[in-house]
């Protein structure tokens, strides 16, 4: 870490610290020893220590958004498959959730007040990864993109809950199932039987 930037230092101390031990245990001094800086150090590149959780959390976000990005430059015109791209970045993200818990959730525990600048940089987040996932749906031809895109997200994060409290196990596979029915069932007309193309839940082998 030492031959970091100082920046980058402070921002990978900082991740470390809020991950194991959360936002409001952990003082300005703890950081600046992580970083092997000082406080005056930290202030001069984050006015405050609020500041520093919003960007650290701007990071997190950005890396999400990323995902998004990666699948559109992979499939291409293929909007189910951006759609299942995106459940499996999550889904391959849960071991780790499972130990440290999602960034996203610990932050708004610890932060209530919506007027935080951090609580505004997860749901400006959340907002504009909604906005993508109704974008794809609607270029998969579902019928209803907002519905589906409401239960593709209550299943998501809800596996990185689960994925945290241990309650279920081999959630990556069932994550992959449940949002492969999710979109398959709302691209089906009701009453009709899937077509060659839209296999069956659980009908393919992916990754957890």
């Amino acid at each position: 870490m030492a031959k970091l930037p100082p920046r980058e230092r402070i921002l990978d101390a900082a991740e470390e610290l809020f991950q194991s031990e959360g936002i409001r245990r952990v003082g300005v001094q703890a950081i600046a020893e992580r970083a092997e800086t000082t406080k005056m150090a930290i202030y001069r590149h984050f006015e405050t220590k609020d500041a520093l959780v919003a960007e650290w959390l701007r990071i997190v976000a950005a890396d999400y958004q990323a995902a998004f990005d990666r699948v559109e430059a992979e499939y291409p015109g293929r909007p189910r498959e951006q759609i299942l791209g995106v459940a499996r970045f999550i889904a391959e993200g849960l071991p780790a959730i499972s130990h440290r818990g999602c960034p996203f959730i610990n932050s708004i525990a610890e932060l209530p007040d919506r007027s935080h600048p951090a609580r505004q940089v997860i749901e400006r987040h959340k907002a504009r990864q909604t906005r993508r996932m109704v974008a794809m749906c609607a270029e998969a031809g579902l019928p209803d993109p907002e519905q589906a895109t409401a239960e593709i997200t209550f299943v998501l994060e809800g596996a990185q809950v689960s994925a945290q409290n241990g309650s279920i196990d081999q959630a990556g596979d069932r994550l992959m199932r449940i949002v492969e029915g999710i979109v398959d069932r709302h691209r089906t007309p009701r009453g009709a039987a899937p077509t060659a193309g839209q296999a069956k839940p659980g009908a393919r082998g992916l990754r957890g």
